[in-house]
């Protein structure tokens, strides 16, 4: 995962969505971008989550996906399952606590945007 300092604007290319925003109603302009930046206004409000497993999954999107507003070092590892590639982390959050939350769990038991395999069935094949 990719962590992006404020000082570091999104392309010119970029499509920002407000997390209330049809992300499907939006395929167009999602596959025209190189970035689709979703937006957490509070991190107990998990809106963007949903938009970037749509994004994923049925939009086939492969660009960068990034979160920003108030994400905390806390949501790391599901922003990682649902298909978050770069972070913009909240001013008072540190990028080493970041890299070190994102090791903490190596896997999951359960199928994500990235496996939909479940743990015991990738480990099988």
């Amino acid at each position: 995962m990719q962590f992006v300092s404020t000082d570091h604007p999104a392309p010119a290319d970029a499509l920002v969505l407000a997390n209330t925003d049809d992300v499907l109603a939006q395929a167009a302009a999602v596959h025209a971008a190189s970035v689709v930046v979703l937006q957490f206004p509070k991190w107990t409000d998990g809106r963007a989550y949903s938009q970037a497993v749509l994004l994923r999954g049925r939009l086939r999107y492969t660009g960068e996906i990034r979160a920003t507003g108030d994400v905390v070092v806390d949501m790391l590892p599901l922003l990682r399952r649902c298909g978050f590639d770069a972070v913009q982390l909240r001013a008072d959050q540190n990028p080493e606590t970041a890299l070190r939350t994102l090791g903490f769990i190596p896997a999951h038991y359960q199928g994500d945007i990235t496996g939909n395999r479940p743990v015991f069935a990738r480990q099988a094949a």
